[in-house]
């Protein structure tokens, strides 16, 4: 069974230390949320689709990029609701703003019967591996710590995709 949502986690090494790209999901419920709403860029994987493939379609619809590995396997983590996410990191370097997401629609107001459009992600930004536990799901901090160990003694990680 395929998890519900797939994503990437780009990560950078400057001379400060590690950091990740991390989204800020877009729309209203979410406008005033900051510390552990984050994400890495994800989401659903369709009906039989390639959960790598769903991964890579989502990160580059989310912030207009396109990946490119080599890539290490992260594995999958369960979410608070129960949702499952797998995700893979990949080393590069994005200017947050130039940031291009799809628009989704709700009704907004609840009970309006008016429709309005919202970015996926309202914005991203780079966070040292710190101020990411603080910014990230709390379900998705065992991404981070993954990550972390798996670039601690790898110059160049190894291309782990399925």
């Amino acid at each position: 069974m395929n998890p519900a949502s797939a994503g990437l986690l780009m990560f950078r090494r400057p001379a400060g230390g590690l950091q990740v790209l991390l989204a800020h999901p877009g729309g209203p419920f979410w406008a005033r949320r900051d510390e552990g709403a984050w994400s890495l860029p994800k989401g659903e994987v369709g009906e039989g689709e390639d959960v790598f493939a769903a991964a890579l379609r989502e990160f580059e619809e989310e912030t207009g990029c396109s990946p490119s590995g080599p890539f290490i396997d992260l594995g999958e983590v369960r979410q608070k609701s129960g949702k499952r996410v797998r995700a893979w990191a990949f080393e590069a370097d994005f200017d947050p703003a130039r940031l291009r997401c799809n628009l989704f629609e709700i009704e907004w107001p609840p009970r309006s019967g008016q429709r309005r459009q919202f970015p996926e992600i309202d914005r991203a930004e780079w966070f040292t591996l710190d101020a990411a536990r603080r910014k990230l799901l709390a379900a998705q901090h065992p991404f981070l710590e993954r990550l972390e160990h798996a670039v601690a003694g790898h110059d160049h990680p190894a291309d782990d995709r399925p």
